[in-house]
Order: structure tokens, then C-alpha cells, then sequence
């Protein structure tokens, strides 16, 4: 049993975790295209519809108000839950909590079909409880790094689990379209949900809450994790402590999470939903219609970020660089890397240039997850799931604010002078979250993280 690491193990199935969420939260984005009667919507917006496009059509009337209503719903709900998750997965159990976060948008996905059929906002509140649940998921991958990933380990189990994040949006995104042309829109949700359940039954059996309760751990390993935590204020069962809000919102270095967090989210948001328009409309160039290069970027920054984190790890446990030394750097270039590539975007025009700088530019972004997003538990492993919730909700801003303000600038005038501001804009937040992290950021426990 050498070969095997619960600890590892516990990283993996997290990453999966996080996967099923993410990608059971776009795949409506995906199947809503074939769900919609897009002759009926054209018909009464007084266009004229071509027989090809009406071949196309889903079964239900739906305006493109009603669908962003339902696709905006799913933050309504992440944003309402995820402080609540996140001292329940601190105080009860965030192995349980992360079996809600994926459980339930499983059991959602499988119910759309009839949802669907019911009432437009029957997927309203769908999507609002997959929101909620999704809210939760990452307080209690937070609190679970807590305890699982040694001080010296930590930079590459947090890119491992946090991976999946991105990994799950571009697998369920690629495989959700061939789905609805092959067998029905109904079956993107009957398939995905169907074997993303896999992992309900799994991770009840090999998740724990602390490695001592793990019970296919080596006693070699749960020695190891004994020691490695010895020196740290966390890894053990520490959830009846109050969290101390005044030293929290008063502390410089989370503060510099914050505002890295929600400045990179800004960055992220746009690489995931509008580089592709940037490219259909500006470079003419449908990047969606070529799946491999659509994958393409974020199988690079999925091995970037794993190969940062290790080398971090292990400069960090050969003294050479502090936690607060490689968190910088981790937060460094995962804001100067895409930058300088939003700076050059602004002025290409060459397609294949195009998808380099955007493939650069998604790797680089890599570097966040042993970056700021490690930093909470650094900070106070206490309280990682609680910290973890208040940045995240912050971040999640820039999923609503980045689409409003694409749209409103592009909606007269698409050309590369409006995206020259949509990249402008995005630059400047770079450069804050940069100075802001480099003077403020730190990798050191808190004193507040043992309060009493």
C-alpha cells in the first residue's frame, strides 16, 4: 500500500469534486442553445429565419430575458451561501458539506428535463439551488487543504484540487455540445449527472474530515501528518472556535487576498466567457468551433500550476524562499503573465498570435492557485473555510459585473477600439493586485488564528 497517499487521494477527489460542480454548472450554458425555439424568438424579434436555422430549434419559447435570468440565477444563490458553508464545514463537517455542494447539483441536473417542462422558472430556482450548493464547495475544500495538505505540500495540493475548477468547465463545456447533437439536449444532463454521482459513492467512502479518520491511511503516513502539523495552529479539530471578525477585516494581509482575489476573478471571468467573442468578432476566428484549441489552454495552465506548486514546495522546504516569498511569486505571475498578454490583444490582428497570447496568458493565470488562493490557510487554518467564503463572495462580482460590461461597450460598437478598454480595464486591476499583494501579502500565521 507504499503507492497510496489518503492525503493525495483526498486532493484528487477534491479536484474532482470541484470539476462536477464547475461543470455542472455551465453545461446548461451549453444545453439551453439546443433547449430554445430560436425560430419562434426570431419570428417575434421580426427577423427573417433561414431553413437550416430552423432545424436547430429546442422545444421551448423561452426570451433571451427569461435566459439570462436563468443563467445569472446560479449566482444568486453562490453568493448567499458560501460564509454560512463555510463555518458549518469549519464547525460540523466539511467532508458532509462537500458532499451536499456535489450531491445536490447532481440530483438538479438529473431533474432539469422535468423541470424544464414544468416552467421556465422551475429552472430559475434550479439554477439558484445549484448555486447555493455550489457556494459552499469551495469553504469546504478550503477547510479540507486545512487539514490535509502539510505546510510543505501545500502549494501543489491546492493547484491539484483547485485544477479542477478549470478542468471541469472545459471538459462538461466540450463534451455537453456532441451530447445534445448526438442524442438530445436531455441527455447532456441524464449522462453528466448520471456519472458524476460516481463520486457521491466514492468520496463516502474515502473522504474523511481529519486524516485520523481516515481509515485506509497507513499508520506511516498519519505519522507523517502528526508531525508535519505540529508547528502549524490547524489540522486538528478546532471548529469550536469563534471566529475573531474585528482582527479578521482589520488584518493587512487578508485584505491583500481580497483584493487580489477579486481583481484576478476580473481577469479569469474574462478569459472564460469573452476572449471567444473577442475573437469571433474582432480576429473573425471561432476558437469554440476547434475543440482542441479550445482545451488546449487550460491543459497547459492545469500542468503549469502543478509544476509551480511542486517547485514552490520545494523551495520552500529547502529554506531557499518563505511561504510569503512563493505566494508572491505565485500571485505575481499569475497577473503579470496574462497582462502583458491583454496588452498585446489590444493590438493583434493576426488570428494564430491570437490563440498563443491566450493560451500564455490562461497558464499564467495558473500560478493563482498556489498563489492568493492558498494564502487563507496560510494565514489561519482555523478559519481557512471562513476566509476562503468572504474572498470568494467578494471575487464572485466579477461574474456579473464582467459580462454587463463587455455588453454594454460592445453593444454599439464591437470593433478593437471598445475591447481595447474592456482590456485596458483589465490590466489596471492587474497592476493593483500586484502592489497591493507584493507590500501587503504575507504567508504567516495570524495571531488571531488561535483566538479562543
Amino acid at each position: 500500500m507504499k503507492c497510496y497517499s489518503a492525503r493525495y487521494c483526498t486532493a484528487i477527489l477534491l479536484s474532482l469534486g470541484l470539476a462536477i460542480v464547475y461543470g455542472l454548472k455551465v453545461n446548461y450554458h451549453v444545453a439551453v442553445v439546443a433547449m430554445v425555439n430560436h425560430t419562434a424568438l426570431a419570428i417575434l424579434d421580426g427577423k427573417n429565419v433561414t431553413e437550416e436555422e430552423s432545424g436547430e430549434d429546442g422545444p421551448f419559447e423561452w426570451s433571451h430575458f427569461i435566459q439570462g435570468i436563468q443563467l445569472s440565477a446560479y449566482f444568486w444563490g453562490y453568493m448567499i451561501s458560501e460564509i454560512p458553508g463555510g463555518r458549518v464545514a469549519e464547525v460540523y463537517s466539511a467532508k458532509w458539506t462537500m458532499f451536499v455542494a456535489v450531491g445536490v447539483n447532481v440530483v438538479f441536473t438529473l431533474l432539469v428535463p422535468l423541470l424544464s417542462s414544468i416552467s421556465a422558472y422551475a429552472i430559475v430556482v434550479m439554477r439558484v439551488m445549484v448555486g447555493l450548493a455550489g457556494g459552499i464547495s469551495f469553504p469546504g475544500t478550503h477547510v479540507l487543504l486545512a487539514r490535509w495538505s502539510p505546510p510543505k505540500e501545500r502549494s501543489l495540493m491546492s493547484s491539484i484540487a483547485y485544477c479542477g475548477t478549470a478542468a471541469g468547465t472545459v471538459i462538461f463545456t466540450l463534451i455537453s455540445g456532441p451530447i445534445a447533437n448526438g442524442l438530445g439536449w436531455q441527455f447532456i444532463f441524464y449522462i453528466e449527472g448520471g456519472i458524476s454521482a460516481l463520486w457521491l459513492i466514492v468520496w463516502s467512502i474515502l473522504g474523511a474530515d481529519f486524516p485520523e479518520k481516515q481509515r485506509f491511511m497507513s499508520a506511516e503516513e498519519k505519522e507523517f501528518m502528526v508531525n508535519a502539523f505540529k508547528e502549524e495552529g490547524g489540522g486538528g479539530e478546532h471548529g469550536t472556535l469563534k471566529v475573531p471578525w474585528k482582527a479578521v477585516f482589520s488584518s493587512a494581509p487578508f485584505w491583500a487576498i481580497i483584493i487580489a482575489h477579486l481583481c484576478s476573478n476580473w481577469g479569469w471571468y474574462m478569459v472564460l466567457t469573452e476572449l471567444p467573442t473577442y475573437m469571433k468578432n474582432v480576429l473573425n476566428f471561432k476558437i469554440k468551433e476547434n475543440a482542441l484549441l479550445s482545451a488546449l489552454p487550460y491543459f497547459c495552465m492545469f500542468i503549469f500550476s502543478l509544476t509551480l506548486g511542486k517547485c514552490i514546495d520545494i523551495l520552500r522546504s529547502k529554506e531557499l524562499i518563505s511561504t510569503t516569498v512563493g505566494r508572491k511569486i505565485a500571485t505575481g505571475i499569475a497577473s503579470i503573465v496574462p497582462g502583458f498578454c491583454f496588452a498585446a490583444l489590444c493590438f493583434i490582428t493576426e488570428p494564430i498570435v491570437a490563440v498563443i497570447l491566450m493560451t500564455v496568458s490562461i497558464t499564467g493565470i495558473g500560478g493563482m492557485y498556489c498563489g492568493f488562493l492558498s494564502n487563507h490557510i496560510d494565514l489561519s487554518p482555523n478559519f481557512a473555510g471562513t476566509l476562503m467564503a468572504i474572498t470568494n463572495t467578494i471575487a464572485s462580482i466579477p461574474g456579473i459585473l464582467v459580462p454587463l460590461f463587455v455588453g454594454w461597450l460592445c453593444e454599439e460598437d464591437s470593433s478593437i477600439s471598445s475591447w481595447r478598454i474592456v482590456f485596458y480595464v483589465t490590466i489596471v486591476l492587474y497592476i493593483i493586485e500586484v502592489i497591493v499583494y507584493l507590500i501587503l501579502g504575507s504567508g504567516d500565521e495570524q495571531p488571531w488564528n488561535r483566538a479562543a
